[in-house]
Parts: C-alpha cells; sequence; structure tokens
C-alpha cells in the first residue's frame, strides 16, 4: 500500500490573520456596544462600519482591525489562548473609535471610510458624547477582565501618550515649516510614536497582560508596537502625497493642499533644493516633484523601514509561531501600494 505524505497547512496569510482576530473578537465587540444608550450606540455601530444613518444594515467595510489583531497575538504570545486577549481587542478597538471621533472634530475632517464623519452625520455635540461613551465602555471592559488593574494601568499611559500626541500634531498646524520654530523631523517622529504608534504598542502589550506574559515579553510588544505606529503613519505620509486615490480614499495632494507637516515635506526642508517648496504647496504636482528631488520621500521611507527593522528585532522576545504571525502583520502593513 502506497502512503501519502500528508499535506502540511500553510501559515495563514496577514489577511487571514486580520479576518480570524476580527471573527474572534466581533461578538464580544457587538456586546459591549449593545450595552451603550440606544442612541449612543447606534453612533457607534456607525462608526464602525456596521450600520447606517437610522440603524440600517450597512455594506460599507469596517476597519482592517489591526489593534484587535494585535491584542489576540499578544495573549498567544503570552502561551495562551487568543480569547484571553478579547477584552483587551474590544478596548483598544473602542479606544481608537474615541479618538478617531474626537479627531475628525479637531481637524474638521468631513469623512471617514468614504462616509460621512460621525460628527457630520450625527451634529458635533452628539459625536462627542459617543466618543466620551466609548472611552467609558473599554474602561470598563477591561477593568472587568482577570487582571484588569494592570491593563488599566497601561492603557492609561498610551491614552496619556495619545493625546500628547495629538496636542503636539495640533500645535505643529500653527507653527511655520522652517525657520527657529520650525517643526523638526525628531519632533514629527516623537508626535507619531505617541498619536499612532502608543495605542498599537498597547494593543499587544494589553493581550500579552491579559494572557499572563511576563515584564520582558509585555515591554517588548509595546516597544515593537510603538515602532509599528511611526512606520505605518510614515507610510501614510508617502501615501497621502503620491498614493493613488483609489486605493487611498484621499483626493491628489490633499495632504499638500492643507499645508500639513508631513515627514516627508519635513525632510525635504532640510535640502537647498527645496527652499521654495512652502510657496509651493498649492500646486500639489510641482510641490510632489520637488518634495522627491529633494530627498523627502527617500527620507521617509528609510525612515519607516529602520522603525520596522526595529520592531523586528524585539519581536525575538516572542514565541516563534506568534512572532511569525506578527512579522506578516508587520511586513503587509508596510506594503500598501508603495
Amino acid at each position: 500500500m502506497t502512503v501519502f505524505p500528508s499535506a502540511v497547512q500553510a501559515p495563514p496569510s496577514a489577511p487571514e490573520i486580520l479576518d480570524r482576530c476580527r471573527e474572534l473578537v466581533r461578538p464580544a465587540l457587538t456586546e459591549a456596544v449593545g450595552r451603550l444608550h440606544p442612541w449612543v450606540a447606534e453612533m457607534a455601530a456607525y462608526s464602525f462600519g456596521w450600520c447606517e444613518v437610522g440603524g440600517a444594515p450597512a455594506a460599507a467595510p469596517g476597519g482592517k482591525g489591526v489593534r484587535q489583531a494585535l491584542a489576540v497575538l499578544g495573549a498567544r504570545a503570552a502561551g495562551a489562548d487568543g480569547r484571553a486577549g478579547v477584552p483587551a481587542a474590544v478596548a483598544v478597538e473602542l479606544v481608537h473609535a474615541f479618538s478617531l471621533l474626537h479627531d475628525d472634530i479637531m481637524d474638521g475632517d468631513t469623512t471617514r471610510r468614504r462616509r460621512p464623519a460621525v460628527w457630520k452625520a450625527y451634529g458635533t455635540g452628539p459625536a462627542v458624547l459617543a466618543g466620551d461613551a466609548l472611552f467609558a465602555l473599554a474602561v470598563e471592559t477591561l477593568a472587568a477582565a482577570p487582571g484588569g488593574p494592570a491593563a488599566v494601568r497601561l492603557l492609561s499611559t498610551a491614552l496619556a501618550d495619545l493625546v500628547r500626541g495629538q496636542a503636539d500634531d495640533l500645535l505643529f498646524a500653527a507653527r511655520p515649516f522652517d525657520g527657529p520654530e520650525g517643526v523638526t523631523p525628531e519632533e514629527y517622529r516623537a508626535m507619531a510614536e505617541h498619536k499612532t504608534g502608543a495605542l498599537l504598542g498597547c494593543a499587544a502589550a494589553l493581550g500579552a497582560t491579559l494572557g499572563g506574559a511576563p515584564e520582558p515579553v509585555v515591554a517588548a510588544l509595546d516597544r515593537a508596537g510603538r515602532h509599528l505606529g511611526v512606520a505605518f503613519q510614515l507610510v501614510d505620509d508617502v501615501l497621502g502625497i503620491w498614493g493613488d486615490p483609489a486605493v487611498t480614499g484621499k483626493p491628489v495632494g490633499g495632504d499638500l493642499r492643507e499645508r500639513k507637516k508631513t515627514f516627508p515635506v519635513l525632510a525635504a526642508l532640510g535640502s537647498p533644493a527645496a527652499r521654495h517648496l512652502p510657496a509651493l504647496l498649492d500646486r500639489p504636482e510641482e510641490a510632489a516633484a520637488l518634495i522627491e528631488e529633494a530627498g523627502g520621500r527617500t527620507a521617509a521611507l528609510t525612515e519607516a523601514r529602520a522603525h520596522t527593522a526595529a520592531a523586528r528585532s524585539l519581536l525575538t522576545e516572542v514565541p516563534p509561531a506568534t512572532a511569525d504571525e506578527l512579522l506578516r502583520l508587520l511586513d503587509f502593513l508596510m506594503a500598501r501600494d508603495l
């Protein structure tokens, strides 16, 4: 009798990892949102892409669920079942939604994922209320989990950093591009770590904490997530200038017209070739060409790769199988149509 070797199952791809983690977390996230006041719950559901204004089911896709996946994989990095990280995944997803609701109001952004932002759909006051409710629900969810007190302390630290990053981002808008008061690439890097990286690092660290991981693993995952956040923001900056609007959902040159102090612009301003750049920002095609010529695009991608490498090196603290899944996620997020 001929015996054929059993087929070796291929490891899951990054989209498959994200899908599996969303499926694991979605029931608990839905249940948590359902505990809110019905009107607030509708706004929350709308922000997640689950419904339209009025509550009818929506066909609009939600986000990728990166933070959810990091929390679930963080628990697995501790040697626990991924389900141990579900309360952490719910909490960080609620906090992320809260931050986006308030961020859109502060920035005056009228759309989110190709739909009216919550404040445009429901009003500014209701959107602020919904954000506050999501924040309170996140803390409640985490506090009720085994190991909740330590997890709430981690979340509080990340939230303080997130607020610091948002404050710096808002202040950057009033500062010049160059000169003694100009925003520096170093300041921008710190802002990105706080505003974007803190919650990504917190997601993985929270999952690991609830899974019972030792402190070195928790700390390594936190730092890796922060590096991932900076790299993610830098790639976003590049796509905001040179990305395909059909993919990014952003208008061509939108970041330049809004005179956003993104990393490619700040890096380019260090070159004599870009001394006239601030005057060209209303002409995106010319400005984009000048930024590239002055090395802004290359500098941003080089910086992103450095942070990606730093995140990869920190994952040596994590069991190989989980580290491999985290690395696949990292590579997937960094390869967004560049």
